[in-house]
């Protein structure tokens, strides 16, 4: 007659038999402690390069409040916007004739570098007599770094101070009963002495 042999009795000598050999996984190494380090997606750093060198090259920034906001000078530039307001199909947009210079702004939360939406900015370019000479609401651009922009026409070269008015963003914010809501102030940041002249 054949001996049936439990599965515990079996299953105790395996395992012994395992432990003294390693186990299958004996040559795994422990995970390693402490924090992972973190990479962002190539286009997400990407875009965080190209933003620090323009505004090394054709701009500044400033610390206000909880952003740290970039300015950066080019030529008016043409870009698509909706053929009926919000709405419709993608058309081409060239620079009017006046325009002169492509202002941008670039709002950053000063504790993450994140580049922060739907927030409504009005520039004004303002002269040396302190004249505005135009004030601009901004729009937000995609290109290979997010910004807000406008098209302006400065009638002479020269320096001119810019401000930007940053109202508070427009987005819902999670977060606890008691706290503070992040970035719930406006700010505006001033840039002098910026030479304003013609671009190609």
């Amino acid at each position: 007659m054949p001996r049936f042999v439990p599965a515990v009795c079996l299953a105790v000598p395996l395992a012994l038999a395992l432990t003294a050999c390693g186990g299958a996984d004996s040559d795994k190494k422990p995970a390693a402690q402490g924090k992972s380090k973190e990479t962002a997606p190539a286009g997400v750093a990407h875009q965080h390069t190209v933003l620090a060198a323009e505004i090394a090259a054709r701009g500044g920034k400033t610390r206000v409040g909880d952003y740290n906001v970039g300015y950066i000078v080019e030529a008016a530039e043409p870009w698509f916007h909706a053929e009926h307001g919000t709405h419709g199909k993608q058309v081409h947009r060239a620079p009017a004739k006046d325009e002169t210079h492509h202002i941008e702004i670039i709002p950053m939360e000063a504790k993450t570098g994140r580049i922060v939406p739907d927030v409504p900015i009005t520039l004004e370019v303002v002269d040396k007599d302190g004249k505005v000479v135009q004030a601009k609401e901004l729009n937000f651009y995609y290109s290979e770094f997010f910004h807000y922009a406008n098209n302006f026409s400065i009638p002479k070269a020269g320096k001119y101070t810019l401000r930007a008015k940053l109202d508070t963003p427009t987005f819902l914010r999670h977060g606890a009963s008691g706290e503070k809501p992040a970035l719930s102030e406006g700010a505006t940041a001033t840039f002098r002495n910026v030479e304003l002249k013609p671009e190609s």
